[in-house]
């Protein structure tokens, strides 16, 4: 599907961003391990996060999806339910890493599948430690999907030093962990996300963290929770880059995730010269919660990305592409090649994008340099069926100088399905 975009003169208004992706995927996946009822609040009713919730319903977890809420019945640690078919993980590499870690430790054999997409996503990273922990996997490639796993029944605690800071590695691990006899250590590079910490803490889990090293003690069984999914950062960025672009602009963005493991992107903006208020905060299941208010324009100063801060704003890399080419001078974009195995090559993907509208973007084997600002013409450009190229492109599309036709606009649909109503109502002109 072809959507097209024209230049804003206005963006005005709240925005209801959708449910966190990354807290919803493990709230279904604790829901799981844990014995008895849980109930997920405000979940991501998105094709990636319901494509972990058929997984668990296939594994044997009795699911009720409500108009607010999902309720998943847990099996506990070894409760799952041989598969009868391939689990089909979607395009939601978080599905097919973090699930890998639950089925590692069964005493069955399993295999998940995905689309063409996932199915060119690295899955040996996630293989690599819980092969050590004792289960079988077999890969196409040795290295892609379909991953058939042999579980190991109990696991092998291990520790673990990763190569990669990756939140969906490290909870696989972790969860994993659950099931061994002993202490389970992830230590990871840098920072990643903290999400399966804070609520396997929350379950009742042992764990204990210091520093970039998280350790569990295993085994353990989780308890039933009622989870409540916060807004999803990542989500916002595309509406926060947005109210920073537009000349006049206002936009309040309702109850995002402010957890400090996902907001790189407003350490980012600060030191571009951007400013934003945050009103309404509170602490919502462990995770800090607030109103960002946002007007624009921003007179933004190019900014190079410090590799420190690259984990925790990894999905926000599109739209800081779009926002250095409004920016005064050089940006330099480092440290990235984990963009080039997402839904699509991102990097790739935004240099063909941004230079078909006219910025001066060189792509460079690890990241993006571009020159700026530059004035952005119309013209047709392609997500490659990535939600977020489709949405950092909608944003290049508001600030451009004509329309701009987006190919596989239908792709918002894997993250934030309101998207593009929401985009209406704030410019009344798409």
């Amino acid at each position: 599907m072809v959507k097209v975009v024209q230049p804003a003169k206005r963006l005005r208004g709240d925005v209801v961003v959708p449910a966190d992706k990354s807290i919803t995927h493990r709230s279904v996946f604790l829901s799981a391990l844990a014995r008895g009822i849980s109930t997920i609040k405000n979940p991501l009713a998105a094709e990636d996060c319901l494509s972990s919730l058929k997984c668990v319903e296939k594994l044997g977890c009795h699911v009720e999806k409500k108009k607010d809420s999902w309720m998943v019945e847990g099996v506990g640690l070894w409760g799952f339910s041989p598969p009868s078919h391939p689990l089909d993980c979607g395009n939601s590499g978080t599905t097919m890493r973090i699930l890998s870690g639950l089925l590692a430790a069964q005493d069955f054999e399993s295999t998940l599948i995905g689309d063409p997409s996932l199915s060119k996503r690295p899955m040996d990273r996630v293989a690599e430690p819980l092969k050590s922990m004792g289960a079988s996997f077999t890969l196409s490639q040795g290295k892609f999907a379909p991953v058939t796993i042999k579980g190991q029944k109990p696991m092998r605690a291990i520790s673990w030093e990763s190569k990669v800071a990756s939140a969906q590695v490290k909870s696989a691990v972790l969860l994993a962990g659950l099931h061994a006899d002993g202490e389970t250590s992830f230590e990871e590079p840098g920072l990643s996300r903290d999400h399966t910490e804070r609520m396997l803490l929350a379950a009742g889990a042992s764990l204990q963290k210091s520093g970039l090293k998280s350790v569990v003690k295993g085994p353990c069984e989780l308890k039933s929770a009622d989870w409540v999914v916060p807004g999803d950062f990542s989500s916002a960025a595309f509406f926060i880059a947005a109210g920073l672009l537009i000349e006049g602009g206002e936009v309040i963005l309702r109850s995002v995730n402010l957890n400090p493991t996902r907001t790189g992107f407003l350490s980012y903006l600060k030191d571009m010269g951007a400013s934003w208020d945050i009103k309404n905060q509170k602490d919502l299941g462990g995770e800090p919660v607030g109103d960002l208010v946002i007007k624009g324009r921003a007179n933004l100063r190019a900014v190079s990305l410090k590799p420190h801060l690259v984990p925790s704003l990894i999905d926000e890399i599109p739209i800081m592409a779009v926002l250095a080419t409004q920016a005064r001078g050089k940006t330099v974009f480092s440290n990235l090649s984990e963009l080039r195995v997402k839904e699509t090559d991102r990097l790739k993907a935004m240099a063909l994008n941004l230079s078909a509208l006219g910025a001066k973007i060189e792509e460079t084997q690890d990241g993006l340099i571009i020159e700026g600002p530059s004035i952005l013409g119309g013209g047709m450009v392609n997500s490659f069926l990535d939600h977020r190229i489709a949405m950092a492109m909608s944003v290049a599309g508001l600030i451009s100088k004509s329309d701009v036709s987006i190919q596989g606009s239908e792709s918002v649909m894997i993250s934030f399905p309101s998207f593009w109503t929401q985009l209406s109502s704030l410019t009344g002109n798409i």
